[in-house]
């Protein structure tokens, strides 16, 4: 499928929109919205916004932060009509919006991988350097930076997305392997072998994904590289990091101890029930996919271990945040300063983090929440029920090492090819990696 991508940055979210595919919910962790909801909270005497969202599930949240706000801030009354509207559909109309000046909401959510679309040329957002103040000491800084330009904050995160390994401990324990012993991916692999030798190959170790990115993006984030590690600032898809993920998997295909997700990609239904067969003792994924396990996968309780990503040498990074939602204030906004005040509290605060965590079961921004003992200890919590390890004690081991990657204008158009182009040859076909990736680097150096 090789097509050509034009620098118009409606078609640039089109072509978003498809690469979104390649990772369900485009990383957000939720089910996206497929039709248009409006609700409307606050009292009529309040200061009207409107608001943009692809996910529902995050409407219901801001609403609900809307009522604390207001009751925190008598003498600042907001009310706030929440629209959600369709992935590519919102996008595209915040985009159209903002290029027309007019027809903008005053808040909007924008998807990770669509932000660089929103920073282009003259910025027709609103900076929350001022808002975010009082919260950003706490933060995660390497969440503030991907929706950051010029040394300004266009966007407030939701989460934190750290990447982690899940592993299936019933599985596991019934062949003898101790996964807490696992700190390098060579260790992995020789667990893997293990396993192969123990269950008769009837378990693999895990699956890999022809139709998702979050492999790739671990190994960069360990060696420190992404998509603009070339010297020139264009795009370079011929990383080591790359090659020895790449490598790496085709070895585990070829001696049996791994497969390819089901349909392409653990993060569907079909991988879902392939977890739930026990075909597949691990796998790595941000911790919003916990959700995945209470919401399709609730026979699994019990079962599963949170855990570091192992690495490739010893010292590197073990996590690296993938997905995840900013949510800007456009310069069309009404009340810009009210707007960025509200969504900083909404998403920053302790209040706002601690609803996070319990209405959306997020790794929020927020650090203080990490320690927090009534919530990080809190058995009646479903996600802290419902896992053989504690996500916070995860998170808080993970602290220091959770690493972003640069999203760019050219990461939609690198995830789409991968996906239906270089991971299908690569795992599939068993091409020769150098190979595949000169093909790529080749194409999308044309299409820069």
């Amino acid at each position: 499928m090789k097509r050509r991508f034009t620098g118009i940055l409606a078609v640039l979210v089109a072509a978003t929109a498809i690469a979104a595919g390649c990772s369900t919910s485009a990383g957000t962790g939720e089910d996206l919205s497929e039709e248009s909801v409006v609700t409307t909270v606050g009292p009529d005497s309040g200061t009207h916004m409107n608001m943009w969202s692809f996910v529902e599930l995050h409407n219901t949240f801001y609403g609900s932060m809307v009522e604390k706000w207001n009751k925190e801030n008598p003498d600042r009354q907001i009310q706030v009509t929440f629209t959600t509207y369709p992935y590519a559909d919102m996008h595209n109309k915040l985009i159209m919006a903002l290029q027309t000046g007019q027809g903008a909401p005053d808040l909007c959510d924008v998807e990770i991988g669509q932000f660089p679309n929103f920073l282009q040329g003259e910025i027709k957002l609103y900076p929350l350097n001022e808002a975010m103040k009082p919260y950003e000491a706490d933060l995660v800084q390497s969440r503030l930076n991907v929706y950051s330009k010029d040394g300004n904050d266009y966007g407030v995160p939701t989460h934190v997305g750290a990447s982690v390994m899940y592993y299936n401990t019933e599985v596991l324990e019934k062949y003898g392997i101790d996964y807490t012993r696992i700190k390098t991916w060579e260790d992995y692999t020789k667990a893997g072998e293990e396993l192969k030798e123990a269950s008769g190959g009837t378990v693999k170790l895990t699956s890999v994904d022809t139709g998702g990115m979050d492999w790739l993006t671990i190994a960069m984030a360990q060696y420190g590289e992404d998509w603009l590690s070339g010297k020139d600032g264009n795009v370079q898809v011929k990383l080591e990091s790359v090659k020895k993920m790449l490598t790496m998997q085709q070895g585990w295909l070829s001696d049996g101890i791994a497969m390819i997700s089901p349909a392409g990609h653990v993060d569907l239904e079909e991988g879902f029930q392939n977890i739930i067969d026990g075909n597949i003792a691990s796998f790595p994924k941000a911790l919003w996919f916990m959700s995945r396990f209470i919401n399709y996968m609730p026979e699994m309780k019990g079962k599963i271990a949170l855990a570091p990503l192992p690495v490739f040498e010893e010292g590197q990074n073990r996590s690296v945040g993938i997905g995840g939602t900013g949510t800007v204030v456009t310069a069309q906004a009404a009340d810009p300063e009210l707007a960025a005040d509200f969504i900083a509290y909404a998403k920053c605060s302790e209040e706002g983090s601690r609803q996070i965590w319990e209405q959306l079961g997020f790794d929020v921004c927020n650090t203080k929440i990490w320690t927090e003992e009534a919530i990080t200890k809190d058995a009646s919590n479903p996600y802290i029920s419902f896992f053989k390890t504690n996500p916070f004690d995860v998170l808080n081991e993970v602290k220091d090492e959770i690493t972003t990657l640069s999203i760019t204008k050219m990461t939609p158009g690198i995830n789409d090819y991968f996906c239906t182009t270089t991971l299908n040859e690569v795992l599939e076909d068993k091409r020769e990696v150098d190979e595949a990736l000169q093909e790529a680097q080749d194409y999308l150096e044309l299409e820069q």
